[in-house]
């Protein structure tokens, strides 16, 4: 005779105290089941893949899979010119494009040696683009983790806060999204005489939206609870993984290259670096609140600053000439064919050039062997070190704690599949 199935599960009621019912599930054997999240899922901000072993809805193991949404950016770069590369850095943090831009100029410029002859406007531009595109990152972080915890309204206040700066963004740039506008020894083009009374206008309405959100989420009983003790970081384990960014400073670590390795002119600038306590999800989440205000201190004190002069070095070996002339004028015309086609001679060498991307370290590793072309070009993306440590993470939490602790990683799929 078969053996009789096991009863299901009870459930009792436990009452304590002074203390609110809460149920307790009597004890019975269980058998784990594997689970498939992604690579396309409404709660993935990439395409990347979970096989996870779940017990109920507490997860016994998780094997994070990245390389759904391949870029091929560091194969393609070998088989671009110098100047060519560009358009393929605004597809690596497609939130923050403007930062990428300027990670990548700068390894190229320490490479031919002319890092100290940018002009100091065209300095002061790229840090006023990089700081707006580090906002609309965050912004873009909380607005869909919000979301994805239930909080719609949060969502429409920090995109619609997201949209004014990237016309701003427009405005210089000429495209909304993948910008092209820095350019090696310089940017593109210069800043409008009424950019700046813009920005401080779209900046106070920002803080506006960002106090809102915060107003709306850091006392929210529904969200602490989902956010509060859940994937808990600590410090020493953050160096260990090679976190960097708002991830790493959540845990403690307070690590930012823009303090620590100084480049543009971020060391005249007054800021602070926000760090953590406990490392959890709701830490990281108000680190990159208080980042976008720090942004925005940096941004008032480089309007401020901002001086006048060129936006591109003077070195027609390096700069591409403006494009009235190249339509004007023969000299002009080859000098731009020359640079695009063949290439700016960079001078043999190795440089790993880092500074301070949305989500952390962004490094370039850049090999030259003397010809118009890299030979190799690597990137050091911080979302892929940030997503290695769901493994660790994700173990012991339940299948609901997915949804926020993957937010509050923020992995973007281009900069992780490079």
């Amino acid at each position: 005779m078969d053996e009789p199935s096991p009863p299901p599960t009870s459930r009792r009621v436990v009452l304590g105290l002074g203390e609110a019912a809460h149920f307790v599930e009597d004890e019975m054997p269980t058998e784990a089941m594997p689970l498939n999240m992604g690579p396309s899922h409404p709660a993935m901000h990439g395409t990347v893949r979970m096989v996870l072993e779940v017990e109920g809805e507490k997860i016994r193991s998780a094997d994070v899979q990245v390389g759904y949404l391949h870029r091929g950016f560091e194969k393609e770069a070998e088989h671009a010119t110098w100047t060519q590369i560009f358009p393929y850095t605004d597809r690596l943090n497609y939130v923050s494009p403007m930062l990428c831009n300027v990670g990548y100029a700068l390894a190229v410029e320490q490479l031919l040696d002319i890092d100290g002859k940018i002009p100091e406007r065209a300095q002061f531009i790229r840090v006023i683009v990089g700081e707006i595109s580090r906002i609309t990152d965050h912004l873009t972080c909380l607005a869909a983790s919000a979301m994805e915890l239930g909080a719609f309204t949060v969502f429409f206040y920090l995109i619609k806060a997201r949209e004014w700066l990237w016309e701003l963004l427009e405005e210089v740039s000429g495209a909304r999204l993948t910008h092209s506008y820095v350019r090696i020894g310089g940017v593109a083009a210069d800043l409008s005489e009424d950019f700046c009374p813009k920005l401080r206008e779209v900046l106070r309405r920002v803080r506006g939206a960002i106090g809102d959100a915060d107003k709306l989420l850091t006392s929210n009983r529904i969200f602490r609870d989902r956010m509060d003790g859940i994937a808990v970081i600590t410090r020493d384990e953050a160096i260990a993984w090679g976190l960097t960014g708002p991830v790493g400073r959540s845990a403690g670590l307070a690590y930012d290259v823009r303090k620590d390795h100084p480049y543009l002119v971020y060391d005249r600038f007054d800021f602070e670096v926000p760090v953590g306590s406990k490392g959890d999800n709701f830490d990281r989440f108000a680190v990159r609140l208080e980042e976008m205000r720090q942004s925005m201190r940096i941004l008032e004190q480089a309007m401020d600053r901002l001086p006048a002069g060129p936006i591109l070095i003077d070195d027609a070996r390096v700069a591409l000439p403006p494009k009235r002339e190249v339509y004007n004028t023969i000299e002009s015309m080859i000098a731009h064919f020359k640079l695009i086609m063949d290439g700016i001679v960079v001078p043999p060498g190795e440089i790993y050039s880092f500074t301070e991307g949305g989500n952390g370290e962004l490094g370039f590793y850049i090999v030259s062997d003397g010809t118009g072309r890299p030979w190799k070009c690597r990137v050091r993306p911080p979302c892929f070190a940030n997503t290695a440590v769901l493994n660790k993470l994700l173990p012991g939490l339940f299948v609901a704690d997915i949804i926020p602790t993957f937010g509050m990683i923020n992995m973007i799929g281009g900069e992780c599949d490079r």
